[in-house]
């Protein structure tokens, strides 16, 4: 059962998974970073100094903080768009593969019966007929 697991883990799609969760995840504190101390502040400046993380209303005694919501979705647009583009630019660096050059035949037909014989065959195994 070790043995199968090692197999598992060490095929070439779980490692690659295991990179991308990884870079994934510095990845998107980076974005939340940039969203958080860099986009956030001047969208915030722009729209007369508002300080979208402190956005909230009060409904009783529950407090709904909206604000966070904004910058959740601006974090999720900028993602989606760095990682568009990332793909977009891969895509075109990526070199079509030309088609692999058609197999060399390895059977023929016998002329006498038809019977679909090795190429190599000097006489129809089925007719016995001499071939050239």
């Amino acid at each position: 059962m070790i043995k199968e697991f090692k197999n598992f883990v060490m095929r070439g799609n779980v490692l690659d998974l295991a990179v991308a969760v990884i870079i994934g995840g510095a990845f998107g504190k980076i974005i939340g970073s940039l969203v958080n101390d860099i986009l956030m502040p001047l969208i915030g400046l722009m729209m007369g100094g508002v300080n979208f993380s402190a956005l909230s209303i009060t409904v009783g005694d529950a407090v709904v903080a909206y604000g966070a919501f904004i910058q959740a979705i601006v974090d999720f647009l900028v993602i989606a768009f760095v990682i568009f583009m990332i793909v977009k630019s891969a895509s075109k660096t990526k070199k079509e593969e030309p088609a692999p050059a058609p197999a060399e035949p390895t059977t023929k037909d016998c002329p006498h019966c038809f019977t679909e014989i090795s190429i190599k065959a000097t006489r129809c195994p089925n007719c016995t007929s001499e071939l050239k």
